[in-house]
């Protein structure tokens, strides 16, 4: 079994849920706190033992690449005057050189879409895929977790989380199987299922373990749902002939493509600084107070 040394970053979108905002900027170079969405689910990769970065990228989004790289004026700038803190901790964040890779989606044609255009540079091995508007908070990464599976099962590994039942018509759901190494067989997957159809209410929640024989029958381009190419339709097929287990992930998720979930990300992450904490909570009690 290969390693796991590679992960995909669909970056390519176009934010409309935050326009104007994104008419200009990234959704992924929003900031949460203090750091870019994109920065926090970086971090969880690199946490997990990640060394290649790939992102799949479209047309203005080249601040992503910028953000990653040196900043020669910025570091000068900063060592002269003695702020040896904030660099060292830009530096920490900034990925190796060679790590990161670039890849352009020239049509939003759906994330399988999204995810084929990176089979040249995963190549023949295991990849990692995180949607970047999905963040996460826990005590260890999920995608960490995610590899610990992995590494006792092999195969493709799924991330999900428990919904209400009421609720599954609106995700990717998973049927849950016996239990296997700090995860669960998966015997089944339905995006969208109808209402009352669904096999359970586990629902998938962006982050993915795969093999590279996905490529394969996301290079088919058939189209699914809205006429895109569908990631869930190339999995099902995978299924015939590899086995897929799930990760139960109990954290909490944060949908950032979404305003709701972006302002939550924000309150929980700005809750967990020691040096703003009680400012936010100062601040949430006489707006509740009002």
């Amino acid at each position: 079994m290969k390693k796991l040394r590679k992960a995909v970053f669909p970056v390519a979108g176009l934010g409309t849920r935050f326009l104007p905002a994104t008419k200009a900027i990234p959704k992924e170079m929003l900031t949460v706190v203090d750091r870019p969405v994109i920065q926090y689910v970086v971090d969880e990769a690199r946490a997990a033992g990640i060394e290649h970065f790939i992102f799949v990228t479209g047309r203005n989004k080249a601040v992503i690449e910028d953000h990653f790289d040196i900043q020669v004026e910025l570091y000068d700038t900063l060592a002269q005057r003695g702020k040896d803190d904030v660099l060292a901790r830009l530096r920490s964040l900034q990925p190796e050189p060679g790590q990161t890779s670039f890849t352009r989606q020239q049509e939003p044609l759906g994330l399988g879409h999204a995810v084929w255009c990176a089979r040249e540079l995963v190549g023949d091995e295991p990849f990692a895929l995180l949607l970047p508007d999905m963040i996460m908070q826990s005590e260890e990464g999920c995608l960490s977790r995610m590899v610990k599976v992995f590494n006792e099962t092999g195969g493709n590994i799924l991330s999900v989380e428990e919904c209400d039942p009421s609720q599954a018509h609106k995700y990717g759901i998973v049927g849950r199987g016996n239990d296997v190494a700090g995860g669960f067989e998966i015997n089944a997957m339905v995006e969208k299922p109808k209402p009352g159809e669904a096999p359970s209410n586990f629902y998938i929640n962006g982050r993915y373990i795969l093999q590279p024989e996905i490529f394969t029958l996301l290079g088919h381009h058939e189209r699914g749902a809205g006429g895109e190419i569908q990631l869930t339709d190339a999995m099902l097929k995978l299924m015939g002939n590899q086995s897929f287990h799930g990760y139960h992930f109990t954290g909490r998720t944060f949908d950032c493509g979404s305003p709701e979930g972006f302002v939550e990300a924000n309150i929980a992450f700005a809750l967990e600084r020691p040096d703003l904490r009680e400012h936010v909570l100062k601040v949430m009690g006489s707006a509740a107070g009002n």
